[in-house]
């Protein structure tokens, strides 16, 4: 069996996105199931929107996400030399052609099969065939060199997602395979890349099943062997319309600003059109170890952000206290919170992790634990009354001694409302706006022991 060999090709014009992230994961996946290799390629030919700044960000992304590539990354300005090598076989070999054709007679031609009601395409003026004679070459017109596409038969293949896909190849008008100024095109490169790397397998979105026919057709003019296709289905957004910016992140990296576990999102974009029975959740070896391109979904996946929230606060709930602190003291200290100054951050984030579904959320949870608490007014007005107050200082006094424990405070705060002839709420809800500023917080009385007995004592004098 042929080595696997899968690759992630992005192009450096924005950054790198679900859907190809999604891409990149079932690439890397598939290589890893079968001890194979993953390659990274960036296909920077389109120089115009191409930027630096782009391949970082792809890189940044996946290197978050943890998908490692074995060999790269190649990019495609860097090997020039080597298409125009190609190329010059293809001339030499007749599987290729210069072109004389312009623009405006290009434009005219078109003009004229639109108004015949038939389907634009180059009409071959230029191809040599036996028996024909071409035009003289004009001196003033720098050719394209065109890929001599057969005319006969049908271009076919198994698509491990999509099923048998034929295309007939009088579908097909000559590709252009390097412009007028021996720029190579993509279509061209993206073959010659996949022969040279020897890819055995092209994981892809299905935007590129009318680029197979074509590629196909170079690469067995080549003499190279025809990858196995399987093209991914696109993704919705929440709404069902195509996603796009609108439907959130524009970089996979806005979900790590957003408070996103790296683990969650590849466990999420896994289950966008594939499955592994009605399993929902799984590791990442899991997810290696199951992975096959038969349980691809030819449909469309649809993004589901709860779910994604869901899955994210799961695996915010299983990390220990003091990962989980490690990831949201950056956060913190990014707002410039210094929680040296507090109580112990990986016992505050453990007491709210269940409230929260980001990390952003949990930081903002705990921060007031850091900061100098100013309830609102209307907090005050609201739950602060009249009859909480001698609760309240009576609750003061026993603090000062009560044994330094959930279970003691509890039996304080118990015992306070009992003396005062108060319903719970009377007491804990002041007790929270006056040392967290919040009115809705965990237990008050684990609230109350991690702040701490000091801190608790300074609050409530300060508050009240």
């Amino acid at each position: 069996m042929k080595p696997v060999r899968t690759r992630f090709a992005p192009s450096p014009t924005g950054f790198l996105h679900i859907g190809g992230a999604r891409t990149a994961l079932f690439s890397w996946a598939y290589a890893r199931r079968h001890g194979g290799v993953f390659v990274l390629r960036i296909e920077d030919t389109d120089v115009a929107r191409s930027t630096p700044e782009a391949v970082q960000a792809i890189i940044d992304g996946m290197n978050w996400l943890e998908l490692t590539h074995d060999e790269g990354p190649f990019y495609q300005m860097q090997r020039m030399d080597r298409y125009k090598a190609v190329i010059q076989e293809m001339l030499a070999a007749g599987t290729a052609y210069y072109c004389y054709t312009t623009r405006e007679e290009l434009d005219a031609l078109r003009a004229e099969q639109e108004a015949r009601k038939e389907k634009p395409r180059y009409d071959g003026r230029w191809r040599p065939e036996a028996g024909k004679t071409l035009p003289t070459p004009p001196a003033d017109v720098p050719p394209v060199i065109r890929f001599k596409n057969p005319r006969d038969g049908v271009v076919a293949w198994d698509d491990a997602v999509k099923g048998r896909i034929e295309i007939a190849n009088g579908e097909l008008d000559d590709l252009i395979i390097a412009r007028a100024d021996g720029t190579p095109t993509y279509n061209f490169c993206v073959c010659v890349d996949d022969w040279d790397m020897g890819i055995s397998h092209v994981i892809r979105g299905d935007d590129h099943v009318n680029n197979t026919p074509r590629q196909i057709n170079i690469l067995k003019a080549l003499g190279a062997e025809v990858p196995t296709y399987a093209h991914l289905s696109m993704i919705l957004g929440d709404d069902g319309a195509k996603l796009s910016k609108r439907h959130g992140a524009v970089s996979v990296m806005q979900y790590d600003e957003d408070g996103f576990l790296p683990e969650a999102v590849i466990n999420y974009l896994a289950r966008l059109g594939w499955s592994h029975g009605d399993d929902e959740i799984f590791s990442r070896q899991q997810f290696v170890e199951w992975f096959d391109l038969d349980h691809i979904t030819a449909s469309a996946a649809q993004f589901n952000t709860e779910k994604l929230l869901w899955l994210n606060q799961h695996y915010m709930k299983q990390l220990p206290a003091a990962e989980l602190a490690a990831r949201v003291a950056p956060r913190l200290a990014a707002r410039g919170v210094d929680v040296s100054a507090g109580p112990s951050l990986e016992k505050a984030v453990a007491l709210y992790v269940d409230r929260c579904n980001t990390l952003n959320l949990l930081a903002d949870a705990v921060e007031t634990f850091y900061v100098t608490v100013a309830p609102s007014a209307e907090l005050l007005a609201q739950h602060l009354t009249e009859e909480a107050k001698p609760a309240i200082a009576d609750f003061a006094a026993g603090i000062a001694t009560v044994a330094w424990e959930i279970p003691a405070i509890a039996a304080l705060i118990k015992e306070t409302v009992g003396k005062h002839g108060l319903k719970m709420p009377k007491l804990a809800m002041p007790l929270r706006v006056l040392l967290t500023g919040q009115a809705q917080t965990p237990s008050v009385d684990a609230v109350v022991e991690l702040i701490g007995r000091e801190g608790v004592l300074a609050a409530l004098q300060k508050n009240l």
